[in-house]
């Protein structure tokens, strides 16, 4: 690691195509917005050779940040991928938007690494939601390194920064996560603050200064050494107690002098394992400078101790019907192909662009795979088995796409022209198709209704929104058919906005948003009667059709239920289904504000007809109006839908999150411990009411909070609720 030997940076960033999975290493970048993980992946590629000069967000000049929302905006929005050359190894360096409403981009990232680098601003500290990612990697065994950004700011503390970490990450053992070095400072400025300008490494207890602009080492002074004494042996007792080697820590405890190489080997071992996460810090260069502080050493951690394809399991894997299927050799070349589409998106030049994680097998330009995609029907993705060629294969940087030849398991690629492929699909040989497991994506929970802006825009809104949902499988696409709104589900505003961007720029549809209605219903209150009285006479063949019924609410959950109860013929045995006709598609239209009407008894007591003059359509006509009628002269409820709500949240958010239900008309159901200071509130609220709850929860919870909604029932809006209802119904 940074206590080797330097190691030779690949030639001008030319990421050829890995030849062995050894030599791959899959490392993506975690941590709040703002927290410096691009700046990082710019750092490292300058570092790298892979840039000449390192760009800046604030400029829109990264390789990562390429697209036009990421530069209006200057922050990621999107997952890209920054391959780089390390001492022979190939680094695919995954670059995650650190914003909540991105969360389905870090997942995929998640998905496609083996390794997670966790980015921790000095000056910001770590937050809930970078916690909660951290849980999630511990829970999956997922080796992690923690990089303090931001030493520039005036109250950074790089030793306060190690302990928050130790405290937040470590649990129950914060001696696994130590770091590998300490910061060298520089001569106070006026300020009073000592710039960072260089490293002490811990275990080989050498110097690595960066204030020239490039990474010097030198030998420590004899004053120098017993400040980092106590650290030191911290680390070493750290990695001891990690080892696999069960007499180390006795040879240690009884004073043998462990040597560096030793603990260099087991330090690899135990971050390859998961079970020890040493904390870096990094800084971008200066203008001009050619290496930035600390990425020698952490492109040597990442080559050094992040673990090569060959350790990962291939995911579970089973033919497209369901039936198992084992996969021999984990990340074998020459294995059965077994690759999964990461991210998917639009290049109004090449067409859709398909970034794949191959597993299993090689992939090779221009021959066929086929495509299995299941399991997000609900989301606007249709299930697919389909045969499709593979067009070039690229690696990305930035904007450009550098061809490659052939794509090996462990790993990464862009696929060009598969119009089918979706995000979450999985591509394998056409005469032996698989189909992964999925990974978890959160479900998409605040709604964007919207409408064409123009005729023009109408004709286009189809094709543009299925290629949206297409590329984001955290985005669903609802069609209603009770309000007729076309509804984006989003995971929050920034999320919704990009998609409208992504809509105007990529797909050139202009939309307007309009506000979200939810499905009202109507229902009696009481029992009621109605007479509907349709005669015409105009000339030739006239209209007359005369009926009676009564109307009597049922339990909820009944629907429309239609009795005959006319005696004597007094309507036509031909004419009665005429009648419920008319009566059901009144029901359908709403008879107070506009809502489909549930929950009834219709009953037809009685009627006329004339023998020339009535006809089927009079009769439905005469149904239609006995039913308005009978609305006329009864209380009518208006019914709203309400959801089950189960809030995941820390235990010292419980209070205000149960407070702010109840502010909703909410009903707490239940509480239950969750595990990890966290509680599961479960409570009925109505939908009206949780429209933006996915904002708003957020806002209370600090980011920590999740929620999960289900439809139970419709229930009696409150009469003061329902009277605005309907005045707004009578405006529009």
């Amino acid at each position: 690691m940074g206590d080797k030997a330097n190691a030779h940076p690949g030639a001008a960033g030319r990421a050829t195509a890995a030849d062995h999975p050894a030599s791959v290493r899959n490392v993506v970048l975690v941590g709040h917005s703002g927290s410096g993980k691009t700046t990082l992946v710019e750092a490292l590629a300058l570092t790298a050779g892979a840039v000449n000069r390192a760009g800046r967000v604030e400029d829109g000049g990264t390789v990562s940040d390429y697209d036009e929302i990421e530069h209006r905006q200057q922050r990621s929005v999107q997952l890209s991928l920054v391959p780089v050359e390390w001492g022979g190894y190939k680094i695919n360096l995954l670059d995650t938007p650190g914003y909540a409403d991105f969360v389905g981009e870090l997942r995929a990232g998640l998905r496609a690494a083996d390794a997670a680098l966790f980015v921790v601003s000095a000056s910001d500290g770590v937050d809930g939601s970078t916690r909660m990612v951290w849980e999630e990697c511990a829970a999956v065994g997922m080796p992690r390194a923690i990089v303090i950004t931001h030493l520039e700011a005036a109250r950074a503390d790089f030793d306060e920064m190690t302990r928050v970490c130790a405290e937040t990450f470590g649990g129950d053992d914060p001696d696994a996560v130590l770091p590998l070095y300490l910061p060298l400072h520089g001569p106070q400025g006026p300020d009073g603050h000592a710039p960072v300008t260089g490293l002490t490494g811990l275990l080989s207890q050498k110097l690595f200064d960066y204030s020239s602009g490039e990474r010097k080492e030198s030998e420590p002074g004899p004053e120098q050494l017993p400040a980092i004494d106590e650290a030191r042996n911290r680390l070493i007792e750290g990695i001891i107690a990690e080892s696999e080697d069960e007499t180390l820590m006795d040879r240690y405890l009884g004073g043998e002098e462990i040597d560096v190489k030793t603990l260099i080997d087991d330090l690899e071992r135990a971050v390859a394992r998961g079970v020890f996460h040493p904390v870096l810090a990094a800084a971008p260069a200066a203008d001009g400078a050619r290496q930035g502080l600390g990425t020698v050493e952490l492109l040597e951690l990442v080559t050094g101790g992040f673990p090569t394809p060959l350790e990962r399991e291939t995911p579970v894997v089973t033919t497209p019907e369901g039936s198992p299927r084992e996969i021999k050799a984990a990340c074998d070349p020459d294995g059965p192909l077994v690759a999964e589409v990461v991210k998917t998106a639009s290049d109004p030049y090449v067409g859709r662009i398909s970034l794949v994680r191959v597993f299993s097998g090689t992939l090779h330009p221009d021959e066929t795979v086929h495509v299995s995609g299941h399991g997000l029907a609900d989301r606007g993705h249709e299930d697919h088995d389909v045969d499709e060629r593979i067009g070039a294969l690229s690696t990305p940087f930035g904007k450009q796409q550098r061809t490659l030849t052939h794509c090996i398991a462990g790993d990464l690629a862009c696929v060009a022209k598969l119009n089918r492929a979706e995000t979450g699909d999985t591509l394998s040989a056409k005469d032996d198709p698989l189909l992964m497991e999925p990974w978890e994506m959160p479900d998409p929970l605040l709604p964007l209704a919207i409408q064409a802006h123009s005729k023009a825009d109408e004709d286009k809104l189809s094709q543009g929104l299925a290629r949206l949902v297409a590329e984001d499988p955290t985005m669903r696409l609802e069609q209603n058919q009770d309000t007729h709104q076309v509804v984006l589900w989003c995971l929050g505003e920034a999320h919704a906005d990009v998609a409208l961007e992504r809509l105007r720029s990529r797909y050139g549809v202009q939309v307007d948003v309009v506000p979200h209605r939810v499905s009202l219903r109507e229902t009696f209150a009481d029992r009621s009667a109605g007479r509907g009285r349709h005669v015409k006479q105009s000339g030739g063949h006239g209209q007359y059709a005369i009926c009676e019924i009564e109307v009597e609410p049922l339990p909820g959950g009944s629907g429309i239920e239609f009795v005959d109860k006319v005696v004597g013929g007094a309507v036509p045995r031909q004419f009665i289904p005429s009648v419920e006709k008319g009566v059901r598609a009144q029901a359908a239209k709403g008879v107070a504000a506009g809502y489909p009407l549930i929950d009834v008894r219709i009953t037809l007591r009685d009627g006329k007809a004339h023998s020339v003059d009535s006809s089927d359509a009079a009769f439905q006509t005469a149904g239609a109006l006995a039913l308005r009628e009978a609305a006329a002269d009864a209380k009518i409820h208006l019914l709203e839908p309400v959801a089950e709500v189960s809030v995941l949240v820390g235990d010292s958010y419980v209070g205000p999150v149960m407070s702010d239900l109840s502010g909703r008309r909410g009903r707490v159901v239940g509480t239950e411990q969750a595990g990890g200071g966290r509680t599961l509130v479960r409570a009925e609220v109505p939908e009206i009411e949780i429209d933006r709850y996915a904002v708003d929860l957020r806002s209370l919870s600090h980011g920590t909070a999740r929620f999960g909604r289900r439809y139970t029932r419709h229930e009696p809006m409150p009469s003061h609720v329902a009277e605005k209802v309907r005045e707004q119904a009578q405006e529009n």
